[in-house]
Formats: C-alpha cells, structure tokens, sequence
C-alpha cells in the first residue's frame, strides 16, 4: 500500500475488510448507545425530581459540571483501575459524560411548561403523577430528547478512543493507521464512518425531537 494515495489506500482498506469494519461500527454505536440509555434512564428521574425539588437543582448540577470538566482518558484511566480494561468501563464513561445535558434538559423542559396548562390540568381533578405522566412529560418530551441527542453525539466521540481500552470499536481502526507506515488511508476508514455515525445520530434523533415538537 505504501505506493497508493491516500484515497486509493482507503478503498484499498475498506474493499478488504468491510466486514470488520461494519463490525466495528456496530459495536461503536452499541457501547455509546448503552452508555446513553443508562444515562437517561438516571437521568431522566433525577432531572424531574431536580425540578420538583428546585433547591437541590444547584449541587447536583455542580457535581455534574465537574465529571464533565474531567477529560475523558483521565476518567477512563481512573475507572479502568476498579472495572479493568474492556467496553464496560467504556459504558461507565460515557455514562457519566452523558448525564449533564440529560439532566439539565430534562430540568429545562419541566421547568418551562406553561403555568396555566398545568393549573387547567390540576383544575381538571388530575393527581400530581397524572399531571406528571399525561401532561408534563409529554410537553417537555421534545426538549428531553434534545439532550439525549447531544448526549449521544459526544458519546459517539468518546467511544472512539475506547481503542485504549481494549473496548473496540471504530478508534482500533484509527490507531491501526497510526502504527501502519503510509497508514493515512486506514485512518480515513476509520475516521470517516466514525463521522458518519455522529451525523446520522444527529440527524436521526433531530428528525425524532421535531416530531415530539410537532406533535406536543
């Protein structure tokens, strides 16, 4: 390959092993996906309760600006001492980056729903948790997903360099070009599908959050 351009290196590559990198992909989407389900299903919660209970709001917003101000191999190494290397403690990462914008667009959401709604929901005999289920959740629902779109973007980001793990995914394929001489053209097929991943979540869960919007 050390003759070929970057480009003819890069259908070289990808010609030969296509089905390692779909592999790849898919395991990338899946641990960043993980990653972001358990983030929301904390996440979601507790941004509700943050918003019934507004004196919490700061401390707990405090502490996840923090784990977000961690850069992501230093919190990966510290994890990795008490879970070891592999695709969980990838998940934990993620996770853990995931729940800011989860929480604070859950706590945004509830707390910028109309007054007067809820009040013609409550003058209408519904209990807390019937406002809650019927009619705050789904109004706020577009602006939840918001976050759980930004979440997964970045998560999709991070999960790439899980490859210092040995959690797989699309970053082995990145650093294999970056061991290989003339290996600019595995980057790419590495780097390029990793994009396209974060453009089509992007576009995907969009597409999904207008509907919320429309239908809300």
């Amino acid at each position: 390959m050390e003759d070929l351009n970057v480009f003819q290196q890069f259908w070289y590559y990808t010609s030969n092993n296509f089905g390692y990198i779909l592999a790849q992909f898919w395991r990338h989407f899946l641990v960043s996906a993980y990653g972001v389900l358990f983030a929301s299903i904390v996440g979601v919660p507790l941004g509700i309760l943050l918003e019934k209970c507004r004196k919490l709001a700061p401390w707990v917003f405090a502490l996840a600006n923090i784990l977000q101000t961690v850069p992501a191999l230093a919190l990966m190494a510290i994890i990795m001492i008490y879970l070891g290397l592999g695709v969980n403690t990838l998940i934990v990462v993620i996770f853990l980056y995931s729940l800011l914008p989860i929480i604070r667009n859950t706590y945004t959401g509830m707390a910028t729903l109309d007054p007067d709604v809820l009040e013609a929901a409550t003058g209408m005999g519904m209990t807390n948790f019937q406002r809650l289920r019927m009619v705050e959740f789904p109004l706020a629902l577009s602006v939840i997903m918001g976050g759980i779109r930004n979440a997964l973007v970045v998560a999709v980001s991070i999960g790439a360099i899980g490859t210092f793990i040995s959690a797989g995914g699309l970053g082995d394929i990145i650093v294999q070009g970056t061991s290989a001489t003339n290996g600019a053209g595995i980057i790419l097929a590495g780097a390029l599908p990793t994009a396209l991943m974060a453009i089509i979540v992007d576009v995907v869960l969009g597409w999904v959050e207008k509907r919320f919007t429309v239908s809300s």
